[in-house]
C-alpha cells in the first residue's frame, strides 16, 4: 500500500514539473516573440536585453529571470521564428498538382515571405554570421540551415515527381543556390530596389526546371 502511495506521489510529483516546464517555456516564446521586433530591427550587436525591454511590454527582470543572457534569448527567437518559417511552404507542396501550380505557389509565397519579413530574414543572416565567431550560436544555426535544406528538397522533390523526374543536385547544393539567391534579394530589398523581388522571382522561375 505504502509503494502505491509513493509510486502515486512520484506521478503526481512528475507531472507538476512537466507542467511548470512547459508554462516556462511558453513563457519564453511569448519573450521571445515580444523581443523578435526590435532585434530584427536593430541586429545582434546593437540590441541589449534593457533596450528589448523598453521596446516591449515586459520588465528588464522578467528577460533576465526568463534567460541567462542576450545570447540566450536571441537563440530562442530564431528557433522560434525559423520553425514557424520552414513549414511556410507545405500547403503548396501537398495541394499542387503540377509543376506550374506548385511554382505559381511557391513564387507567391517566397514574395510575401521577402516583402513583409525582411527584418526577420536578416536578423537570421546577422546570426547565421555571428555564428562563425560566437561558439553559442553554432549549434542552433547548424540545426536550422539543416531544417530550411529539408524546406527547400521537400519543394524540389515534389516538383521533379510532378514532371516524373529527380532533382539533378543534392539537397546541401540546392539550398545553397536558393538561400544564395535569396540572400541577395533581401540585400537589395533592403536597399530600396524595387526590382529585387521580380528578379528573384524570374530567376527562381527558370531556375527550377534546370535543377528538377
Amino acid at each position: 500500500m505504502a509503494r502505491q502511495v509513493t509510486g502515486a506521489a512520484r506521478r503526481v510529483a512528475d507531472a507538476a514539473e512537466v507542467l511548470r516546464d512547459e508554462k516556462f517555456n511558453a513563457r519564453r516564446v511569448e519573450l521571445a516573440e515580444a523581443a523578435l521586433e526590435t532585434l530584427g530591427e536593430l541586429g545582434f550587436a546593437r540590441t541589449s536585453l534593457r533596450e528589448i525591454a523598453q521596446n516591449s511590454a515586459f520588465t528588464h527582470g522578467v528577460f533576465h529571470y526568463y534567460f541567462s543572457d542576450k545570447l540566450d534569448l536571441i537563440c530562442c527567437c530564431v528557433r522560434h521564428y525559423k520553425a514557424k518559417c520552414v513549414t511556410r511552404y507545405d500547403d503548396v507542396v501537398a495541394t499542387a498538382t503540377s509543376r506550374d501550380e506548385l511554382t505559381e505557389g511557391f513564387l507567391a509565397k517566397l514574395a510575401a515571405t521577402l516583402q513583409n519579413e525582411a527584418r526577420m530574414h536578416r536578423l537570421w543572416y546577422d546570426l547565421r554570421s555571428q555564428a562563425m565567431f560566437e561558439a553559442a550560436f553554432r549549434k542552433d544555426v547548424l540545426e536550422i540551415d539543416k531544417s530550411l535544406e529539408a524546406m527547400i528538397w521537400r519543394i524540389a522533390s515534389r516538383y521533379a515527381e510532378l514532371g516524373s523526374k529527380r532533382p539533378a543536385s543534392s539537397p546541401a547544393a540546392l539550398y545553397a543556390l536558393f538561400d544564395g539567391l535569396f540572400q541577395s534579394a533581401l540585400l537589395k530589398h533592403l536597399a530600396g530596389d524595387k526590382t529585387a523581388i521580380p528578379e528573384l522571382l524570374d530567376e527562381v522561375r527558370r531556375l527550377l526546371p534546370t535543377v528538377c
